[in-house]
């Protein structure tokens, strides 16, 4: 059972976005603010709709995304923003990436919203970050509830018997 928006670039955005600013920026406020000017670097930005919702904060936005569609979708979504100055978009694996070449700064903030577990070796991954971050800045890490059903991305399997098991 492949939802809808799994297949619909522009409806994964519009919930990327939703999501982002109705409930990871007010759980992330509780204890680092959000303010204008703040860099964010989010690993894993897909259409970048998460982006979206800190650029629409005052905050200047870098993504990193791998796959090549994906990146397509952040650049055309995020056009004006890009245009603008607001957000910039790396197509890199993360562990490629050279901090000095491909970003302009270090990090207020870094995002990892249901990425991690797509990328091996995670605990390398967590302590390399720490060299991408200003002093004072913070990780906000989320991932599928894995024991919840569809927590495994079963949604969007092609076998009829894995995508309806939770």
């Amino acid at each position: 059972m492949v939802f809808q928006f799994h297949r619909d670039a522009g409806q994964q955005f519009d919930q990327q976005r939703l999501v982002t600013t109705n409930t990871i920026i007010p759980f992330i406020e509780e204890a680092f603010p959000i303010k204008d000017g703040l860099h964010v670097l989010e690993i894993g930005c897909a259409e970048g709709g998460v982006l979206k919702s800190f650029v629409e904060r005052g905050c200047i936005g870098t993504g990193v995304e791998l796959d090549e569609q994906r990146y397509a979708h952040a650049e055309h979504y995020l056009q004006e923003d890009l245009q603008r100055g607001r957000v910039r978009l790396v197509r890199k694996d993360i562990y490629a990436v050279e901090i000095e070449k491909d970003f302009e700064s270090r990090f207020h903030l870094i995002i990892l919203k249901d990425v991690i577990e797509h990328i091996p070796d995670q605990a390398r991954l967590l302590r390399r970050l720490v060299d991408f971050l200003q002093p004072g800045g913070a990780i906000f890490v989320s991932f599928p509830p894995w024991q919840m059903p569809f927590g495994g991305h079963q949604q969007i399997c092609s076998s009829k018997v894995l995508s309806v098991a939770p």
